[in-house]
């Protein structure tokens, strides 16, 4: 039986696209507004690379653009993602509650381990209140490498966990499982890609199938 779960934030809790589009595009604007953007804005480039870090997003997005630019824009898009996060324009995906509390009953432990910023994080935790039923959230930002692998094996280590499971929709929480010698859950939801989920040992279309794992 899984005893610990820790779980992706992007994309497998938090519907991110609800969000995403009307917060890059204030930051693309914002870089227009400094004449240094006249492109569509590249929301379908952005949904293709969800869930790498940060720092990668803006190289791929702004190749040309410099390193202090970048660091910038980032600023920003967080800012407005957090405000739109504050404003009630996101929600969280189908049942996280209902299997949050079916987990606690159960005595598992939940953590989150997300490639988001922390302050990120810590908006959405706190609007949704989702600290009654986490133990702890994780940012990327935690670790030096930048590596979803690495920042699941801090998480194991602070807490002694030796069976348990990743839940997340993108390769790099399959990869942090399997990597560390837990189970891969894919979420086949928003980003997911099928070539990316066919890695996973199990994949789930709603998360309250998550009951069927922790109950075997």
């Amino acid at each position: 039986m899984v005893k610990s779960l820790i779980f992706d934030m992007d994309g497998t809790l938090f519907q991110t696209d609800k969000i995403l589009e009307i917060s890059l595009e204030d930051a693309f604007n914002d870089l227009r507004s400094r004449n240094e953007w006249d492109k569509p804005t590249p929301i379908d480039t952005y949904r293709k690379i969800m869930g790498v870090p940060l720092p990668k997003v803006w190289e791929a997005l702004l190749p040309d653009h410099s390193l202090e630019m970048r660091e910038r824009t980032d600023a920003y898009f967080l800012e407005r993602l957090i405000h739109n996060i504050r404003s009630g324009k996101g929600a969280l995906y189908p049942n996280v509650r209902e299997v949050f509390s079916y987990l606690k009953e159960r005595n598992c432990s939940i953590y989150i381990a997300s490639n988001g910023l922390t302050d990120y994080l810590e908006a959405i935790v706190n609007y949704y209140d989702l600290d009654q039923w986490v133990t702890e959230t994780f940012s990327i930002q935690q670790i030096e490498s930048l590596n979803k692998s690495d920042l699941v094996k801090s998480i194991m280590k602070k807490y002694g966990i030796t069976n348990g499971a990743v839940v997340g929709d993108r390769l790099s929480d399959i990869n942090a499982a399997k990597d560390n010698g837990l189970i891969a859950v894919g979420c086949n939801f928003d980003f997911a890609q099928e070539d990316e989920l066919s890695q996973a040992d199990l994949v789930i279309d709603d998360l309250i199938e998550l009951r069927t794992l922790v109950s075997q």
